[in-house]
């Protein structure tokens, strides 16, 4: 009687459990990005808010079925004719893309190394990792200024060592926003890549070398693939929050420097153009999540049929 009275209580608490993260996903993304399409909708005006038609619930059903009627599709059709914007969406996935592969470069030997070093320093490694944390990111953005400025220490520790005759315009241009975005977002890239090579068999190594298998051979045939899930894990980290990224390129970026978080930091403040922000908005999160979810599709199906 006890066990027949268990079950249903436990299922019960299996569907609340399954519902907590539903429901949090409803409450902080999906209704605020239903508010922001409707926005996109809109016209701007000025007004508070500035944009029209605004929903009055005071008006009723009719009220509601009016403002509706009210909305087009005006302003993607206006992002598609300024080439302002999709240029814009073009420069932020290739800066992106490229400092997804720079972190990489630079992310794999540290989670490596990290994984291969004994285990009484890993937890102080993993802390380094996690340490810039610590700090505004505003601030470690505002601290690379003063790194890379011409007066700064970059170019008076090179010019002290006669690497160079003159300062090196580094600030200012894509090099300086490539550094910010690999420094700012390479801990998100090393910690998914280290958990997945600290659980590697070593035991398959040991084997490959001991079949005459070279070191460098082995890690190209059993390590690298092994620890893809970890690299495609930590390079979403990366590139997802790189495209839409607006502090690094305002801060240590020139005005040649075109990223779509600019342009709709500009369109929303300076402009006041909400419903047109608010396309560029979710356009970019289109661009972000139809790619992802069609990978993530694809690596399904490879893994049933690998089944």
């Amino acid at each position: 009687m006890s066990q027949s009275q268990s079950k249903p209580r436990r299922s019960l608490g299996s569907w609340a459990l399954i519902a907590v993260p539903y429901l949090w996903l409803l409450v902080f993304f999906l209704a605020p990005f239903l508010i922001v399409f409707k926005i996109s909708l809109s016209e701007v005006a000025v007004a508070i808010p500035p944009y029209l038609p605004a929903f009055d619930l005071a008006e009723g059903w009719a009220g509601l079925v009016d403002s509706v009627s009210q909305f087009s599709f005006d302003n993607y059709l206006w992002l598609t004719e300024d080439d302002l914007y999709w240029k814009s969406y073009l420069s932020s996935v290739v800066i992106a893309t490229i400092s997804t592969f720079i972190a990489l470069l630079v992310g794999y030997p540290i989670a490596y190394g990290m994984s291969r070093a004994p285990k009484a320093w890993r937890a102080t490694l993993l802390m380094l990792i996690i340490l810039p944390f610590w700090t505004s990111f505003l601030i470690r953005v505002y601290a690379w200024i003063g790194i890379l400025k011409n007066e700064g220490l970059l170019n008076q520790f090179l010019l002290w060592l006669g690497v160079i005759d003159q300062p090196l315009v580094i600030l200012n241009t894509n090099i300086a926003v490539y550094i910010g975005i690999v420094y700012s977002y390479l801990p998100f890239l090393v910690l998914p890549l280290y958990a997945t090579l600290e659980k590697l068999d070593e035991t398959l190594l040991e084997a490959a070398e001991d079949l005459g298998c070279p070191s460098w051979q082995a890690f190209w045939k059993i390590t690298f693939p092994l620890s893809l899930p970890g690299v495609v894990a930590g390079c979403f980290l990366v590139f997802i929050p790189a495209v839409g990224e607006f502090v690094i390129p305002d801060l240590l970026g020139g005005s040649n420097t075109l990223m779509i978080g600019k342009t709709l930091w500009v369109e929303f403040f300076a402009n006041r153009d909400w419903p047109v922000s608010s396309a560029v908005a979710v356009l970019l999160l289109l661009l972000l999540v139809v790619p992802i979810v069609l990978f993530q599709n694809h690596q399904q199906k490879l893994q049933e049929r690998q089944s």
